[in-house]
């Protein structure tokens, strides 16, 4: 038995057999080959097995995750029916009486080693693509199990160095119990997603694909962020006694999916989830979301070959409106660059792109991308109450450009005809420490503002949220971020405006009372994350917890501050 300690990145505990998410060994032996009409066969039923694979996890993508995810695996089938890439594989084996093994890798190689060599970043993403799916083939030529999340049968716990979007995108959690990686924090794609799906999850072992074979018997506890590896009998029966409690526990969350959220005393706030796809909408009203605090659009263009259409992105929003009814729906603007590229759009290559040419940056420059974005938008805006935020401002003159583009569209829209609200909010997303130092010029202007934590703690902090070596620094419950944020809250107020929280933060349990006593309106976080939140702002008093804001204010660490609401909270 080993006992691994992890970050845990999603509630619930899983209990089930190991599945390693591990690329085989695909090393292979040119040969010469007497029969190339054989060979060239076997290549051909090696493509037609991947095809057959591919459509099934597009599929699976489809129902579990919505269209925009299933179109990274479209890609993936267009190269596999590609006769520039297919042909030159069946005329080497024709021609040199090569295996296919070394048809399929030098015909590979020699695409992937060009494409890789352009400037453009849609062609680039095809060498990509290419390495993908050459490798699925080549896996069903040597007759190795070529590892496929959505083709897993039985349950399981996936066990992997991490979980890229399309890894996670194939996930099927009526199999995948849990699943567990070497890196990654609370905010990485993966932690995210396991949220969405609601499938226990621990992050950040370190080691696990070490200490993991495949079939080992695995606990993982989300709750606790533990990892048991061939746990005795004992243990197994304690922790199915933890899951049956998780599951009692969710029993009693439910109860409370109709209820507004109050706090002790009857003060309101409302909790709104975080979302990517109109189908993650079911998730929020099934688990009594009282809006959308976060849409996240950049869902719409990626995994795809072109811009999305006005009539495409006019569809999506539409549907989540009209799903929502009246309830608000905050639509962040398109926030591509970072970490989130397209792969038809060429961005620079920059030595820091968190910091560079992104969000509200590219959109401004690119004002073409983003007025058809806004002209969606604001055709949708007649079907339900729509509220528009705009990501990454530092300057109040960028949000007087992009606000004046947006009316421009506005009065255009009128002009043609179409029908456009005339009550729509206007808001910023606050993740750039400057706008939250300055707070008070911009609630002068803005209708509301989203602080969005991911951001904001990683850039206070100069410390990447992603790299694991300083991820220690990722604090959310420093003194330094508590009191940027209290600067925005008591900014919004002054000015009669709202201020919310889309960050990860708002859905923890440890900032949740810091963010009621400072007076926060809006918590936004993961779908699931709703009724656990709700359940614990009922048994808290806003007022008390307001008492303690100077206090936890003029704290010099976040340890302090977590010792201090852990004490108050009885946590």
């Amino acid at each position: 038995m080993t006992n691994l300690t992890g970050i845990a990145a999603s509630n619930g505990v899983a209990i089930a057999k190991a599945y390693t998410l591990e690329t085989p060994d695909l090393s292979f032996e040119t040969k010469k080959v007497d029969d190339t009409q054989a060979e060239v066969k076997r290549l051909n039923d090696a493509l037609d097995v991947s095809k057959n694979e591919l459509e099934k996890i597009k599929e699976n993508a489809r129902k579990t995750l919505g269209e925009e995810h299933a179109e990274i695996f479209s890609a993936h089938l267009l190269v596999l029916s590609d006769p520039e890439l297919i042909t030159p594989m069946e005329d080497k084996i024709n021609n040199e009486s090569v295996n296919a093994e070394a048809a399929l890798d030098e015909t590979a190689n020699m695409f992937i080693t060009m494409f890789e060599g352009m400037d453009n970043a849609y062609m680039r993403e095809r060498a990509a693509d290419i390495k993908d799916v050459t490798k699925r083939v080549m896996a069903h030529l040597l007759g190795a199990s070529f590892p496929d999340p959505a083709l897993i049968d039985e349950k399981v716990v996936i066990i992997a160095e991490d979980l890229t979007p399309s890894d996670t995108a194939q996930l099927n959690k009526q199999f995948v119990q849990g699943f567990t990686t070497n890196i990654g924090g609370r905010t990485s794609h993966s932690a995210i997603m396991a949220r969405s799906l609601e499938i226990p999850a621990v992050v950040g072992t370190k080691t696990v694909t070490k200490d993991v074979k495949d079939g080992d018997m695995v606990i993982v506890d989300g709750i606790d962020g533990h990892v048991i590896i061939n746990p005795s009998d004992e243990e197994i029966t304690t922790y199915e006694q933890k899951q049956d409690d998780f599951e009692k526990q969710k029993e009693i969350w439910a109860q409370l999916k109709d209820e507004p959220t109050v706090s002790k005393e009857g003060e309101h706030v409302e909790l709104v989830a975080n979302i990517g796809t109109p189908e993650d909408v079911e998730g929020v009203i099934n688990n009594g979301g009282e809006g959308v605090g976060l849409y996240r659009t950049e869902f719409l263009y990626m995994g795809k070959s072109d811009f999305p259409t006005e009539e495409e992105q006019f569809d999506a929003y539409k549907a989540v409106l009209e799903q929502m009814e009246d309830k608000p729906v905050v639509v962040r603007t398109l926030d591509i660059g970072g970490d989130k590229e397209l792969s038809y759009l060429d961005l620079p290559d920059e030595m820091n792109p968190f910091l560079g040419f992104r969000a509200i940056r590219l959109c401004l420059e690119r004002d073409d991308i983003f007025r058809t974005q806004l002209r969606a938008l604001l055709r949708a805006s007649t079907y339900g109450n729509l509220k528009i935020m705009f990501p990454m401002i530092a300057t109040l003159n960028e949000f007087r450009e992009a606000k004046s583009i947006l009316l421009e569209e506005k009065d255009k829209l009128k002009e043609e005809g179409h029908d456009v609200s005339d009550d729509i909010e206007v808001g910023i997303m606050v993740e750039i420490p400057s706008t939250a130092v300055i707070a008070r010029q911009f609630a002068k202007e803005v209708d509301f503002f989203s602080i969005g934590t991911n951001d904001l703690i990683q850039y206070t902090m100069a410390a990447d949220r992603m790299n694991e070596q300083v991820s220690y620094l990722y604090q959310p419950y420093h003194p330094a971020i508590l009191n940027l944020v209290n600067n925005v809250i008591e900014a919004a107020h002054a000015e009669g405006k709202w201020a919310g929280m889309c960050g990860e933060m708002a859905g923890d349990s440890i900032a949740i009372p810091i963010l009621l006593g400072l007076g926060l309106d809006e918590f936004s976080m993961s779908a699931t994350s709703i009724l656990p939140a709700r359940t614990q702002i009922k048994d808290l008093s806003k007022e008390e917890l307001a008492s303690y804001k100077d206090e936890i204010l003029s704290m010099s660490t976040a340890e302090e501050v977590e010792a201090f609401v852990r004490e108050k909270t009885d946590q």
